[in-house]
């Protein structure tokens, strides 16, 4: 296919449209000041269901559905369906879990998950690595959005590294500008082009096929050829690490900091809990494009899986470039890349946050004003995205990108204890849960190291998911450290507050 001036037109009006509106999206609700980290950071916890259900399906359902799970549903078949799975999981998390932790931090003003952590174990210490640990599992799912953009910069014949240096300093700039109302509103036009090329596509391609069950049938002929690819079975070995891997990236969703900052700005309980049950019908696209994997096997006549790694995440470019005309499929290519611009400004703006209230604020400048915060982030917003770009650039991001959605969730699974036990009980000291985190971390780096960070199902484990083989570890630790205090009859819980007024405020 060979793309005319017209389509190169409507590939970058697309994205232009969609960058100018984060550009004066600050003028919506336009408060007195951005110059508040409140107002910048959280949208002044103003957004209603409809904007929620938006911004977090902007979060989270990205480049990540669009490239990632139909990769891997082209090279792995079934083992894609565990997105389906943990998305189905998610929600009864966030309804039980993010009331309870909105509800305190509006009372008590909290930016950032970082921000509980420190009051409800009384350690700035505990805050800092619970917020490093967000951000290190941040850049990950960052690059996944950027590795993203240049499989369809490459689709498109555009020059890659310049493209993405461009498209996301320009989200910097936007999010520099408006903060959270950026993504919020970019959000709302972000999926109404999904969703329309999406349901154009899923119409047309089992037309095109004779139906599903004839994809279906098709790509399961190739099992016989290459003994790689099923999308229907999935080899028994793979039944635990499918178990975990989705029970991990279910849990893991909503302790990212993009996921907390996303709820964190709603106005009030009401809003997270109709969206817990709203958000579901996210889950429909999913699977869509997951069966949508499926069928490029069909389209391109060969396994993908066959050809490496990288050569899965062109399974939805190529499905769509091979079966729809120039002019859609620049309109589609621009559907992707804003769905990956737009949840890159809450990714980096969350850990902006992190690093401004539980870094800046604990140990620089423990008198900064909420202005000084605000200017700040908005600085660290712009470092936040460089070293997303520069971690695209590594190795690590060169196999399927699904795993770098995985690693990060691997990561920031190590935080569970320290957020949603906390939630529910003050029985653990700082020093539990920190030995725990430290368990927990070190030992999931180690195994994505034996793996060269090349995967991150361990084989010596039953293909064990590692970020649920860590936090295993990660509360044993706790329990064993908890138990010693026991034993030991410290049983005072140091460094908890001790009265009731935090957990009152739930």
């Amino acid at each position: 296919m060979s793309f005319t001036d017209y389509d190169y037109a409507l590939f970058f009006a697309v994205i232009i449209v969609v960058l100018f509106i984060g550009f004066i999206s600050f003028l919506w609700r336009k408060p007195k000041t951005m110059d508040d980290i409140t107002e910048w950071g959280l949208g002044g916890r103003r957004f209603g269901t409809v904007v929620i259900w938006f911004l977090l399906g902007g979060d989270m359902y990205t480049a990540y559905t669009l490239i990632a799970v139909p990769g891997v549903a082209g090279g792995s078949g079934a083992l894609a369906m565990f997105a389906i799975t943990y998305g189905i999981m998610i929600y009864p998390i966030v309804y039980l879990m993010m009331p309870r932790l909105w509800t305190v931090s509006k009372n008590r003003n909290y930016i950032t998950v970082g921000d509980f952590v420190k009051d409800r174990f009384s350690s700035p210490f505990l805050a800092l690595l619970i917020a490093m640990t967000g951000v290190l599992a941040e850049l990950p799912y960052l690059a996944l959005q950027m590795v993203s953009i240049g499989y369809v910069m490459q689709a498109i014949l555009l020059p890659v590294s310049i493209s993405l240096i461009i498209a996301f300093l320009l989200v910097a700039a936007f999010t520099f500008l408006s903060g959270m109302r950026a993504p919020a509103l970019t959000a709302i036009l972000k999926d109404a082009i999904i969703w329309g090329v999406v349901l154009t596509i899923v119409i047309y391609v089992p037309i095109h096929y004779g139906g599903f069950g004839n994809i279906f049938a098709t790509a399961s002929s190739y099992t016989k050829t290459t003994k790689t690819f099923s999308p229907l079975d999935m080899p028994p070995s793979l039944a635990l690490g499918y178990v975990t891997l989705a029970l991990g990236s279910a849990m893991a969703l909503f302790l990212y900091p993009h996921g907390i900052t996303g709820t964190l700005g709603s106005k009030d309980v009401r809003t997270i809990k109709r969206n817990a049950s709203l958000l579901p019908l996210y889950n429909v696209l999913l699977l869509i494009v997951a069966i949508l994997g499926i069928a490029a096997v069909v389209a391109n006549g060969a396994v993908f899986g066959t050809k490496g790694q990288a050569a899965t995440s062109f399974a939805f470019p190529y499905l769509i470039k091979d079966l729809f005309p120039s002019t859609f499929t620049a309109l589609a290519y621009a559907a992707i890349v804003v769905g990956s611009v737009v949840p890159a400004s809450i990714m980096a703006l969350a850990s902006a946050n992190l690093l401004t209230r539980n870094v800046y604020v604990e140990y620089i400048n423990k008198n900064a004003t909420s202005a000084q915060q605000a200017r700040l982030s908005k600085f660290l917003v712009i470092v936040v995205i460089v070293a997303a770009l520069i971690f695209s650039l590594t190795p690590a991001a060169s196999g399927y990108v699904i795993y770098l959605q995985t690693f990060g969730g691997a990561f920031i699974l190590q935080t569970l204890p320290a957020v949603y036990l906390a939630l529910y009980t003050r029985k653990f000291s700082k020093y539990s849960i920190g030995v725990g985190w430290f368990v927990g971390l070190s030992s999931t780096l180690y195994i994505l190291y034996l793996l060269n960070f090349s995967g991150s199902l361990y084989a010596p484990i039953d293909y064990m998911y590692v970020g649920i083989f860590g936090l295993i570890l990660n509360i044993i630790a706790v329990l064993i450290m908890h138990g010693i205090s026991l034993m030991l009859h410290k049983v005072k819980d140091e460094g908890i507050i001790e009265n009731s007024e935090l957990d009152s405020e739930f």
